[in-house]
């Protein structure tokens, strides 16, 4: 049996913008160190998505010293935005929750409004230990999150997504595939898994950091996006709606919860606990 392995960390330190995949990532109770701790809301305080947005994947953001970040999109000047003082909140409508975040500033928001054409603010999450509570019918007391949709972290496999490009090969779209890993957005990707094996998992451990397993990913119509141009398809959804339906998901990775903190690597051994 091939060696089940990490072969990829992925961090979006911007809800909806393109992410980057560094070597190593620290694993925080509410998801990797700076993943999702950005977001953008409208005029009725509501999370900008790729959903609406599709130009949202063209923006990059990279990291900076301190959780600030420097922002960059096509026909843009590059800016730098730092971490906010601490000070009056806002409210963020995201995923049917009100999370309160603190406001980066006008600059920011200027800069994504002329690049987006509607008016958005820049909003970073102060406090991820208590501002917002995992969805409790799959979290214990006190387990929170980021600007994700729900959970701390996503994982996916390769194996699931060789299996999902074959399939796609036999549908009516084959010109759509094969599709990239980075339509789902993952945080963790495993490497020596069986196709859909993550299905069955109920705990795992990665290197040495334990998560629990929450719940299947139901996918939406950001998988129909290119990450790269913004062009919009109709796959994964056609095929994963034939071959992947659970209830009223169609489904594509898994939900992870972390036990502990700690440290995960590219190459990290991924055991399956339960």
């Amino acid at each position: 049996m091939a060696k089940s392995v990490l072969h990829s960390i992925h961090v979006h330190p911007l809800k909806a913008a393109a992410g980057h995949a560094p070597g190593e990532a620290v694993v925080e109770p509410w998801g990797l160190a700076g993943d999702r701790r950005w977001v953008l809301i409208d005029e009725k305080d509501r999370a900008v998505t790729q959903r609406p947005q599709p130009r949202m994947t063209l923006v990059s953001v990279e990291p900076q010293a301190g959780g600030a970040v420097l922002l960059s999109a096509p026909g843009r000047e590059p800016l730098a935005v730092a971490v906010p003082e601490p000070g009056g909140t806002t409210t963020v409508e995201i995923a049917h929750d009100k999370v309160e975040g603190v406001p980066a500033g006008a600059a920011a928001d200027a800069w994504f409004s002329d690049f987006l054409g509607i008016t958005v603010r820049l909003v970073h999450l102060d406090d991820p230990a208590t501002r917002r509570p995992v969805d409790p019918r799959f979290a214990r007391p006190g387990e929170t999150v980021s600007f994700a949709d729900g959970y701390p972290l996503l994982i996916t496999s390769l194996g699931s997504l060789d299996a999902l490009n074959t399939l796609i090969a036999q549908g009516d779209r084959p010109e759509e595939g094969p599709l990239p890993m980075n339509r789902f957005r993952p945080n963790l990707v495993v490497e020596g898994t069986a196709a859909w094996a993550e299905d069955d998992w109920s705990r795992i451990a990665v290197g040495e950091v334990r998560f629990r397993v929450a719940t299947m990913c139901g996918r939406c119509v950001v998988t129909t996006i290119d990450q790269l141009t913004a062009e919009r398809g109709r796959e994964p959804l056609r095929t994963l709606a034939r071959h992947r339906r659970f209830g009223d998901k169609l489904v594509f990775g898994q939900n992870l919860v972390p036990e502990s903190p700690g440290s995960v690597r590219v190459g990290d051994p991924v055991r399956i606990l339960e």
